[in-house]
């Protein structure tokens, strides 16, 4: 079967079983697309079809793009890898678990070995706000808040999820600013020509509503602050997806982006050809390698700057080869991208959070892998 012929069954299969409500996917090889399609409704219940210029919430999405910000900055020399985050934010001193001082570098932002928690008792307790849900905390006051949440982790000796690309959106705010939305302006969406990705909606008519996951029943629409279940593990996520239009809310570099699939398949095919105009092919060849060392993340996978890399093909149970970068938005997409093979895919659907952890959109890397096996 050939790989559209594979990846249409897949989202027919899907949308039939009313696992995701719509999707747009492309995928290239060399370069060359070898499937660009949107599938499935935009909005189901005005009956409009999905539109390859959709416009979503990005989630986590969001944290690559703030990642090249950064490392363009530290090429210009206006930021250093193993500076700790307190020469740009002074006031960002997260005690370690035990209480001590605790020592986290930029470094450890971009891979997430810095110890800084996405959830917890005491997060909560701080009242600490995400890219997710709504809230009316400028950047500053938000970072404050996290600053006395105790680490998960001594920095760099573990792997926590958390919301350390927030705290480099605030390094990236100090040193660039005045916003993080600006900044990306200037350093990634503007040189590449990515006109709908950002922190603020292009074109309102493009951005259309959000799904939840029902088991058993077809998704919900969103409508206020919703709760859905972790895919990946206990407890649930809360989504406000009208954030995105409260001006009071800061601008996350973890989680509170907006873009289309074009757009983030050229930001990724920048990142395959070498980084050029954005990035240098070193400063790419390095934030793509597994930065983690001994730190064990999960089976297979270690940490990059961009997002996870594939390390054993056998114990990640993947058929992309080592070195293959990836990641994920849990508003309901995946991307990748396998240097030895030349495949560049973005899977971006308005499902949460099927369309990111979900079985769909592990069946479309099958399939595409399928397609050119066959």
């Amino acid at each position: 079967m050939s790989v559209e012929a594979g990846i249409d069954a897949v989202v027919g299969e899907a949308l039939g079983r009313q696992a995701i409500v719509g999707s747009v996917i492309i995928v290239a090889k060399g370069g060359e697309p070898i499937y660009r399609k949107a599938a499935g409704w935009f909005d189901r219940e005005e009956r409009v079809p999905m539109r390859e210029d959709a416009i979503f919430r990005l989630a986590s999405f969001t944290k690559p793009l703030v990642a090249a910000m950064a490392l363009a900055l530290v090429e210009q020399g206006r930021l250093s890898l193993e500076a700790p985050v307190t020469a740009y934010l002074p006031h960002f001193t997260p005690p370690g678990p035990d209480g001590r001082p605790a020592t986290i570098i930029i470094s450890h932002l971009l891979a997430h070995t810095g110890g800084i928690v996405g959830g917890g008792p005491a997060f909560d307790a701080a009242g600490v706000g995400g890219g997710l849900a709504d809230t009316d905390l400028w950047l500053d006051e938000n970072l404050r808040r996290l600053a006395t949440v105790p680490l998960a982790h001594r920095p760099g000796e573990g792997w926590v999820y958390g919301k350390g690309l927030d705290v480099l959106g605030g390094v990236i705010a100090a040193v660039d600013g005045p916003t993080l939305g600006e900044s990306l302006a200037r350093h990634v969406t503007g040189p590449l020509g990515l006109a709908d990705t950002g922190f603020t909606v292009s074109d309102r008519t493009r951005l259309g509503p959000v799904y939840a996951d029902n088991p058993g029943a077809a998704p919900i629409r969103m409508v206020g602050t919703h709760d859905v279940p972790q895919r990946d593990g206990p407890g649930t996520v809360t989504f406000t997806p009208d954030r995105v239009f409260n001006p009071q809310a800061f601008q996350s570099g973890g989680s509170g982006g907006v873009g289309t699939a074009p757009d983030f398949f050229r930001f990724l095919e920048t990142l395959r050809m070498g980084g050029r105009p954005i990035l240098g092919r070193r400063t790419v060849t390095s934030g793509t390698q597994n930065l983690l060392g001994a730190v064990l993340r999960q089976p297979g996978s270690g940490f990059g700057h961009f997002g996870a890399v594939v390390t054993d093909p056998v114990a990640a149970r993947t058929p992309q080869p080592a070195g293959t970068y990836e990641w994920g938005g849990v508003y309901g997409h995946r991307w990748f991208v396998d240097p030895i093979n030349a495949i560049t895919a973005v899977i971006m659907t308005n499902t949460a959070i099927e369309g990111c952890s979900g079985p769909f959109p592990l069946a479309v890397r099958d399939a595409i892998y399928s397609g050119f096996a066959g």
